[in-house]
């Protein structure tokens, strides 16, 4: 066999030759790592990655679309965590013969970051914490949950998740999403209320929809406008749901009292951006699913199909097509 290039993209973290053992792949295989965002631009791109034969992407956060994968001449075989990416152009490589193959399910971990923004937002983690380094002390009151309103917008496999977690706590749990029904809110422990009703009641609105067209933007000036000055926004969904305009506005003129994020509009977070001088927010660098475990099972699993593309075999093989976004 030929030798042949692997690039396993986006390894912010530096982890993926720890998890895995890519020294198990035979002889001919030499794999390169990279830690840092591609550059932006499809040619830049393109001229990163002409020489590989595979690439073994970290979620979503290289979109690989046709203008992209046409210049790569190279290109055989692509590995993805999960059996689902947005931003992989399915049609064209089914189109080019390459094959995509994901991963086994396994449950994410979102919902426990969710819960650490609910409770570092009530309790005033972040600020707490800033104030003892600077040799404060008491500076702030905490509130309690216990009795308050949780608002989820979504019941899937996280958000039911995020419901069940609030009820625990004591808290009143309602839900809304375009197509939920009163059976599924029921079966999740909660009360399904109209959209706006949600944001107008709800002390806590945490997002838990997946980022589609239908729902780009779905949580917009409108939405946001309903909410009363002492409730938080909790976005562990995916930046583009959320209008971010409009909650830069609402941060910045206290209209709501704050907001916990782990994902926006541009990733990684531009270093100017308002969010990281706003102080009534709390922000985390998208990492809800990226616990050490998870991690481990995406990369052992794409070293899998790797392995077994190579032997003549596909596993986990992705049929379902993709929508490559603009924003990620």
């Amino acid at each position: 066999m030929a030798d042949m290039k692997v690039a396993v993209l986006d390894d912010y973290m530096k982890i993926a030759g720890e998890l895995a053992d890519w020294t198990s792949l035979p002889d001919n295989i030499h794999t390169d790592f990279f830690y840092e965002k591609l550059p932006d631009g499809t040619d830049a791109r393109a001229e990163a990655l002409a020489d590989y034969d595979v690439l073994v992407v970290t979620r979503e956060r290289t979109p690989l679309p046709k203008e992209l994968l046409e210049q790569l001449p190279n290109l055989k075989f692509i590995a993805s965590p999960e059996m689902h990416n947005r931003v992989i152009d399915f049609d064209y490589c089914r189109e080019r013969g390459i094959p995509v193959c994901g991963t086994t399910p396994r449950p994410s971990p979102t919902f426990e970051l969710t819960w650490a923004l609910i409770l570092a937002l009530a309790k005033n983690v972040t600020i707490d914490d800033r104030a003892m380094r600077e040799g404060q002390w008491q500076t702030v009151v905490g509130t309690e949950i216990r009795g308050k309103t949780l608002g989820v917008i979504g019941l899937g496999r996280i958000g039911s998740e995020v419901a069940k977690v609030g009820n625990a706590f004591g808290m009143n749990v309602i839900a809304w999403s375009e197509n939920m029904t009163t059976a599924r809110a029921e079966e999740c422990g909660t009360t399904l209320v109209s959209k706006d009703d949600l944001f107008r009641q709800s002390d806590y609105v945490v997002v838990m929809v997946i980022q589609s067209e239908r729902t780009i933007g779905l949580v917009g000036a409108h939405e946001i406008g309903l909410m009363r000055p002492d409730a938080y926004l909790i976005n562990p969904a995916r930046g583009p749901i959320v209008d971010e305009a409009a909650l830069v506005d609402a941060l910045k003129n206290k209209k709501i009292a704050g907001a916990g994020l782990d994902v926006y509009n541009e990733e990684p977070l531009p270093v100017d951006h308002p969010f990281r001088r706003l102080p009534n927010t709390v922000l985390m660098p998208h990492v809800a699913g990226f616990t050490r475990e998870h991690y481990a099972h995406w990369y052992n699993g794409m070293l899998e199909d790797v392995r077994a593309w190579l032997d003549g075999n596909l596993i986990n093989e992705i049929h379902g097509s993709g929508i490559v976004a603009a924003r990620v």
